[in-house]
């Protein structure tokens, strides 16, 4: 493939296999960026960066609605200054718990360590604890007994317990949730999974093993994937227990008079819930979480969001009651609603991803021009997949973005410095061509890959008027007309895909605005370098092509004739077959159409009805409003009827407000009965024309063949018949023709 770089590159001009074949050492180029990319990646090198990048993709998500089953017992500075130690005494927290009690939480966690009696009131607080089967407390897990912190003995008891530990990356942010934990070969299940089990049950949602895979735990529509140590970006990570990757919501911000709602949950103070100053509505059928926002008790954490978009703003820490929230919430809405949890790719659809874009690097460089095409190219291929990771992600898919943008670039710069040598070679075939065609009389040019003159003859600038120098290094673009410009670039491309020489005549228009026919027969050439060039002799066929165009001119002639004489037979057919006010066949369709289907029906021994309908009440819409609005009225009703019926019916107007409908092929006369109902349910329904509402209804008229008739007139008068008597006993019904003994 040749490529030139003054300051621009060629495009390709061959099919995908040849392009392969061609530039094989870019292709071998992309795949050694795409596998060092990968071993970088593997070894933790880029796990930073994926994480920050994740991190950015958290903060640009659309804003959710802030969840409203959540609410935070926030024990903030004035809470503690009002109970006047720290930790809160065993008896203002067994008070704040049963005043909560009262308003019937759905479920109660208190995300404070409780392993010691706290006096005065530790014999309240075992009493408040053994009746709330529904309190959930924490401990904290180690596998060297010294360095636990158990809960209190009656919650541990009753199982009323969860572990509270948390898992930091290598940044030191939360971004991953424990469900599980085994210790001594035992089983302990997290706080948040503890809480939300409690608040799932009650909505008839109870965990089992996933169906596909019984390791995995299922929770209602959510199937929760086990985080291995390898997942994502994260290598060699500490996988132990049932970890998952949190979703974290992006919740909108909103603020009431007294109570407070953060970007997340509903908030409450300690303080308010000791001086009886209870919002009932935060409180009835929610969870509510105890915990510590106290600056002075830092109790803080870092998470996706606690930092600002491409970490411009001042990094703000979360509470860790607010971060159980962000747990428990995720369990809930992925199990209820079916919120979308982070998933992975396998390492093998990772790294073909990885493979794509460093190949898309290589394959974006051909088909550019110039240098600021390039740098154009290569910001909106970034941007482009930039989105594609961002939706993937909303949609709970977290795909690798920085490797891929490794990868991309790193084999885009590195053909574009394989490209330049190629220009030597190009300037010494080029000599050589000039010598060769400035010999032969007939006009010659001589194109590269990015369909530029390269070189031409003598003749050829005489035959257009332009001079060498205004053509050379232009396209066909720069100096001929587009419609022309675009023939050549087609035949151009035509021989440049099947490398096969073809002849082709097209129009040409020289520098004196002269038009041409010429044939022009292109093929290509390749020098001892290895760069292809496309060479096309031209020659002068606008005496021919004249003589053509008048002989075409005398035939379109005809054909036009021809064509005016059918349209009148179309037209003339229409207005003998179809009423021009509905566009509905006529009586004379009718009649013909009603034999045929008769003679089918005699053939198929099957049964056929005949529906003959007349409007109830149009005279006097007509009297009343004039003849615009009844004719508008007839072409709504007309509608109406059409669309009420099978393809195969036919629905013709005999004149004024008469109809009748052809029910062929039909299995029973309940049918035609069942289709007459809803018939006058459509037709009965009212119209507004020009802001006056009419209402006309049908009376109708059936006949069945045989059993009413063996012809189309007889079927015609007994459904006529069955019409009137319709009218006669009181219009909008239907009725049947009588059948004979």
């Amino acid at each position: 493939m040749i490529l030139q770089f003054t300051d621009s590159v060629f495009q390709p001009a061959f099919t995908l296999p040849q392009l392969f074949k061609k530039t094989f050492r870019e292709w071998l180029t992309a795949v050694i960026i795409a596998i060092c990319v990968i071993l970088l990646r593997s070894l933790g090198f880029l796990q930073v960066w994926e994480l920050s990048a994740l991190d950015q993709f958290f903060r640009l998500r659309p804003h959710e609605t802030p969840t409203d089953r959540i609410t935070i017992v926030s024990i903030d500075e004035s809470s503690l200054k009002l109970a006047g130690s720290w930790p809160i005494s065993d008896l203002e927290m067994a008070e704040v718990i049963n005043k909560l009690k009262r308003y019937n939480p759905n479920a109660i966690g208190l995300d404070i360590y409780r392993d010691l009696p706290v006096q005065p009131g530790y014999e309240k607080i075992i009493q408040t604890y053994k009746s709330m089967p529904n309190l959930i407390g924490i401990e904290l897990l180690n596998n060297d007994p010294k360095n636990q912190i158990l809960a209190p003995p009656e919650l541990q008891s009753s199982k009323q317990v969860g572990f509270n530990n948390l898992l930091y990356d290598i940044d030191g942010k939360v971004r991953r949730s424990l469900l599980y934990l085994h210790i001594n070969n035992q089983e302990y299940q997290s706080f948040p999974l503890k809480v939300a089990l409690l608040y799932l049950k009650s909505r008839g949602v109870t965990p089992k093993k996933a169906t596909y895979n019984p390791e995995y735990l299922q929770l209602g529509k959510a199937i929760f994937t086990r985080l291995e140590s390898n997942y994502g970006a994260y290598i060699d990570v500490d996988d132990r227990g049932y970890q998952i990757l949190v979703n974290f919501p992006n919740p909108s911000c909103q603020n009431t008079e007294k109570y407070q709602k953060y970007c997340a949950y509903d908030y409450v103070s300690l303080q308010d819930i000791l001086n009886n100053n209870i919002p009932e509505n935060l409180i009835r059928d929610r969870i509510i979480l105890i915990g510590s926002t106290a600056p002075s008790l830092q109790d803080f954490l870092f998470i996706p969001y606690s930092s600002g978009f491409m970490g411009m703003n001042k990094s703000k820490p979360i509470a860790g009651v607010e971060l159980q929230a962000y747990f428990i919430d995720e369990l809930i809405s992925a199990s209820i609603e079916g919120r979308p949890l982070i998933k992975v790719w396998s390492d093998i659809l990772e790294n073909i991803w990885i493979f794509i874009w460093s190949f898309l690097g290589v394959f974006s460089i051909f088909y550019i021009k110039k240098l600021w095409k390039i740098i154009l190219v290569l910001l909106i291929s970034s941007l482009g997949l930039f989105i594609s990771v961002y939706v993937a992600f909303l949609g709970g898919w977290w795909i690798p973005v920085i490797p891929a943008y490794l990868a991309f670039f790193g084999s885009a710069i590195g053909v574009i410095f394989q490209l330049a040598y190629i220009q030597r070679e190009l300037k010494r075939s080029k000599e050589f061509l000039y010598e060769v065609i400035n010999a032969i009389p007939d006009p010659i040019f001589v194109k590269n890959t990015q369909h530029q003159w390269i070189m031409l003859n003598d003749a050829y600038c005489r035959f257009t008027g332009y001079s060498y120098s205004v053509l050379m290094e232009k396209s066909d673009y720069d100096i001929f007309p587009k419609h022309e410009a675009d023939i050549f670039r087609e035949q151009d491309n035509l021989v440049f895909k099947t490398h096969q020489p073809k002849e082709n005549e097209e129009e040409f228009t020289d520098a004196h605005g002269n038009t041409y026919s010429i044939a022009t027969k292109r093929s290509l050439h390749r020098d001892a370098a290895g760069n292809l060039f496309l060479v096309g002799v031209i020659r002068d066929i606008t005496e021919r092509k004249q003589a053509e165009q008048k002989l075409k001119r005398q035939a379109d002639d005809l054909s036009r004739s021809n064509f005016e004489l059918k349209m009148k037979e179309i037209n003339l057919r229409q207005l003998a077959y179809y009423d021009s006010l509905t566009g509905l066949p006529n009586r004379k369709f009718f009649h013909e159409q009603f034999c045929e289907f008769i003679s089918q029906a005699k053939s198929n021994n099957s049964l056929l009805g005949l529906l003959f309908i007349d409007l109830d009440g149009f005279k006097k819409v007509n009297d009343t409003l004039g003849h615009d609005i009844g004719d508008r009225l007839l072409i709504i009703v007309a509608q109406r009827l059409n669309n009420t019926l099978r393809s195969t019916d036919i629905v013709s107007r005999l004149g004024g407000d008469e109809f009748t409908i052809i029910l062929g092929n039909i299995s029973h006369e309940k049918f035609a009965a069942s289709i007459a109902e809803k018939l006058l349910k459509v037709i009965t329904e009212p119209i507004v024309l020009d802001g006056n509402l009419t209402q006309v209804s049908a009376s109708i008229g059936i006949s069945i063949y045989p059993l009413n008739g063996q012809d189309c007139e007889t079927l015609i008068k007994e459904a006529d018949t069955a019409m009137y008597q319709a009218k006669h006993l009181g219009k909008n019904r239907y009725e049947f023709a009588i059948s004979d003994p």
